[in-house]
């Protein structure tokens, strides 16, 4: 039988197993304090049990200090596979921790006791993300069982984190840990995807939200003329960002919208009552930049318009940055990329194609350090949803996916 096809087999007859892993992993809720929770560290020790009972390879264990958690600590797990030589290593991360379960009413059954049914595999992290992850480790065994070293090193990589920022994550990991990724080394993240498979996630939009605070003076509503009315000079500067949609049209069609797009969204009250002029509004703003017009570019037109509209109004105006992300793009020629078009039409039989999207992921994170990453998977999507399910087709396909680009 040729090797792909005795790995293939190795993880289809592997399906009962990988259901296991996911039942004790959905058992050990992973939930950040900011949610409620405790981390990470009762579901990293039961990972790092299973993977110490397969011996894969060597376990290192990367924690970040917080006092807000049990331990003091969230923990970073690394699974070095050694390869034949000592080339660029293929990354595969995943996340451990998971949201909240939401309204437990309207869950078919406890969130954190496994449920299976109709190929179908429910509860709360079992698509977001142990699909992933469960099957980046059984795509190592199936190289493993066959006693197969790769031309290059394989690396699990299972974070903390993900869900509320990262800074105990992948973040921590390249603050601290800068000799981390060596030279070369590409990182597949199987945290996004399409429900066919063909999505394959090379760039992401940069996010630059602001917070804008316009103050004027606050009057009887009968006498405005001894006011100046925030809501007014807010209201026009609103309609002058959401102007930007024009100024900055050029269009990407890699992306979906391919353009850049500037949303007013969230509003702040002023005012309790109808008869005062309202000396103060606050508003924010959305903007998801193409990766091709700089943060900076986008910036300074603002600051023009604000100035406009202070001296029109004869308010003051003070904008704060509260999130400004940046990352380059992965090459769509990046030798990752082609190797996950080779692989997924092997075992889906489906052509991948290169997209970018406006919401940020963690490969925009390894992309500013110049690390080419890949987000894909096979997934239906129901990540943070009541009832959260993840397919076994997708399991153990995803599975063969990964052992195909292990082998190179």
């Amino acid at each position: 039988m040729p090797l792909e096809d005795e790995i293939f087999r190795f993880l289809e007859d592997s399906t009962e197993r990988m259901i296991e892993l996911q039942r004790m992993l959905c058992a050990v809720p992973a939930i950040a304090p900011e949610s409620g929770g405790q981390g990470e560290w009762e579901k990293a020790i039961v990972l790092k049990g299973f993977l110490q009972e397969q011996g894969l390879g060597k376990i290192r264990q990367l924690d970040a200090p917080d006092t807000r958690v049990p331990q003091g600590r969230r923990p970073n797990l690394i699974l070095d596979y050694p390869g034949e030589t000592d080339a660029a290593s293929l990354w595969i991360m995943t996340h451990m921790d998971v949201v909240p379960p939401g309204e437990v009413k309207r869950w078919q059954a406890d969130p954190y006791e496994l449920q299976v049914k109709e190929g179908r595999l429910f509860g709360r992290g079992v698509e977001d993300n142990q699909q992933g992850l469960v099957s980046s480790v059984f795509a190592l065994l199936a190289l493993g069982h066959q006693g197969i070293r790769p031309a290059s090193g394989v690396k699990l990589l299972f974070v903390a984190d993900e869900e509320t920022g990262s800074d105990y994550g992948i973040k921590y990991l390249l603050k601290h840990h800068a000799g981390l990724f060596a030279e070369g080394d590409c990182v597949l993240v199987p945290d996004a995807g399409s429900s066919d498979g063909t999505m394959i996630e090379i760039a992401e939009k940069s996010i630059l939200w602001l917070k804008f605070r316009i103050t004027g003076k606050q009057c009887h509503a009968s006498l405005p003329h001894l006011g100046i009315n925030a809501f007014v000079a807010g209201s026009d500067l609103v309609l002058k960002l959401y102007g930007l949609n024009q100024v900055f049209a050029e269009q990407d069609h890699l992306f979906t919208p391919p353009v850049s797009t500037f949303s007013p969204t969230k509003k702040e009250a002023n005012v309790p009552n109808i008869n005062t002029i309202p000396g103060e509004d606050v508003f924010y703003l959305d903007c998801r930049v193409l990766p091709s017009l700089k943060n900076q570019v986008v910036l300074d037109k603002i600051q023009e318009i604000v100035a406009e509209t202070r001296n029109r109004y004869g308010v003051s105006i003070d904008m704060e940055i509260i999130q400004n992300e940046w990352s380059p793009p992965t090459s769509g020629d990046a030798p990752l990329v082609a190797s996950l078009k080779r692989a997924i039409c092997t075992v889906y039989g489906v052509e991948g194609k290169t997209v970018g999207i406006g919401g940020g992921t963690v490969g925009a994170h390894l992309r500013k350090k110049g690390i080419d990453t890949v987000v894909w998977a096979r997934l239906d999507s129901t990540a943070h949803m009541p009832n959260e399910y993840c397919l076994i087709e997708n399991m153990v396909g995803d599975a063969k996916v990964m052992a195909r680009i292990m082998l190179g």
